[in-house]
């Protein structure tokens, strides 16, 4: 078995010797180092030989199979070396033909729809102020009027830390804490946008992740008129002239008096569907006068000055105006949805 071993070795590196081509490599290797070649045979046999013959046939025979493998290694390198120089020789390269055109990108719907709440925002004198996504349970809680074991806070759904006191911010609002104990005891006009964490069940309208834009406004003098009249008035540059809004009476425990303004479903026109909860009306965001509490522990004396504040969620804006059945679009990273857009 040894000799016939090796003269197999030496026969299968004449033929590989003589290839030219990558068609003629692949059967080479087929027939030398196939199952059913004289080597693997002899490798799937050694059980049947005698106990002395086993070691020594089956280490020449491994010597062998690897010396193969390396040999046809180095083989199909050349080859392939040598047909890509072939390739390149025969074909020749028209350097006036037109390139292949690169795609644009663009921006997120998410980004755009900021961007336009950022401008609208801007010419009506709000200045853009950023806070931080991780809060303390101090910020995002107790110095908005709900200290702990406050009922309030069962209206967030809340992303906790392995740190105690460490949270997901669940809206926008502890910003305005941040905002007021910078710029106090001057006036203030800010929206502060961001993201915002909530665990809570995924639906058409509902995300656990979502972008949410604050605002907030303090000096000496100001009213709920002066609300209203503002997002009024921010409603008709975003969603044009003729639109629908109503007020609701509602309560937050940073604003004291509260209230959620609705715009009318543009989904449905009104008549109702699974995005506006059949009501025909789709909530933008939550509003009120700034609670004394809070402007207290803004750094600002209640007894002189007073202030509002709103929580707009720009993506159901969005879904408003390009008619969006279902939030999850938004973060669903389907270029079906994305380049409508």
């Amino acid at each position: 078995m040894i000799d016939q071993l090796n003269q197999f070795e030496k026969e299968a590196l004449a033929q590989l010797a003589g290839l030219a081509d990558s068609s003629a490599l692949q059967a080479w290797k087929s027939e030398t180092l196939g199952k059913k070649s004289l080597l693997m045979t002899a490798l799937g046999e050694l059980g049947k030989m005698p106990k002395e013959e086993r070691p020594i046939v089956g280490k020449r025979a491994n010597e062998i199979k690897r010396t193969l493998e390396a040999a046809f290694e180095e083989k199909e390198a050349a080859i392939k070396a040598a047909e890509l120089e072939r390739l390149l020789r025969a074909e020749t390269l028209d350097a006036t033909l037109p390139g292949r055109p690169v795609r644009r990108g663009r921006l997120h719907l998410a980004t755009q729809n900021l961007r336009q709440i950022y401008a609208i925002w801007a010419d009506m004198g709000f200045q853009i102020y950023r806070s931080r996504d991780v809060e303390s349970d101090e910020y995002n809680f107790e110095l908005l009027n709900m200290p702990q074991h406050h009922p309030a806070r069962d209206m967030w759904d809340t992303f906790h830390t392995t740190t105690p006191g460490v949270l997901l911010r669940t809206h926008t609002s502890p910003g305005q804490i941040h905002a007021m104990r910078e710029y106090c005891p001057n006036p203030i006009r800010v929206i502060l946008p961001g993201m915002c964490y909530r665990y809570e069940q995924i639906t058409a309208r509902s995300e656990i992740q979502f972008n949410q834009v604050e605002g907030l406004a303090v000096g000496k003098g100001i009213r709920f008129t002066d609300l209203k009249g503002t997002l009024t008035d921010f409603a008709r540059r975003m969603f044009g002239q003729n639109v629908s809004t109503r007020f609701r009476a509602d309560h937050f425990p940073f604003t004291e008096p509260s209230a959620e303004m609705d715009v009318e479903c543009f989904v449905c026109g009104g008549k109702g569907c699974a995005v506006c909860k059949q009501s025909g009306w789709l909530e933008i965001l939550g509003c009120g006068m700034v609670h004394p509490t809070v402007l207290q522990n803004g750094g600002y004396d209640p007894r002189v000055y007073s202030g509002f504040a709103f929580g707009l969620g720009p993506e159901r804006i969005a879904m408003l105006k390009y008619k969006i059945e279902d939030i999850r679009y938004f973060w669903g990273n389907d270029l079906r949805f994305l380049e409508q857009f």
